[in-house]
């Protein structure tokens, strides 16, 4: 039975909702990480970003808006390695723009969830 890692119910929620979700209820091992979603018809992988970022104060977003880069960074290259396209899906279109704003490679790859 697939499940979801993590146990953040929002985030399980977001993910399971991604449009053409190949597997909704549970994550997607591909080259040694567990993925949130799967869209198989354009083998595509997506990781759910599903923090209230508006919350934080601006040192706290500053270093989680780091880690978040440093770990999209790493698995899109283990999507790419087995040839899958890599997306991005968060909540607000101010994480959306936090992120494309660190890090300008990820322009066009991150999704605002209007489903979550």
């Amino acid at each position: 039975m697939p499940y979801h890692l993590g146990g953040n119910k929002l985030h399980d929620k977001c993910a399971d909702r991604i449009p053409n979700n190949s597997f909704p209820g549970g994550d997607v091992f591909v080259n040694g990480k567990n993925f949130d979603a799967l869209q198989l018809a354009t083998r595509t992988l997506w990781e759910v970003k599903a923090n209230d970022l508006e919350a934080y104060n601006p040192f706290i977003l500053q270093v989680e808006i780091n880690k978040q880069i440093e770990e999209a960074r790493r698995e899109r290259a283990l999507a790419a390695a087995c040839g899958f396209n890599f997306r991005i899906g968060v909540r607000s279109e101010a994480h959306k723009e936090a992120l494309e704003g660190a890090a300008a490679e990820f322009k066009g790859l991150i999704e605002l969830m209007g489903w979550c």
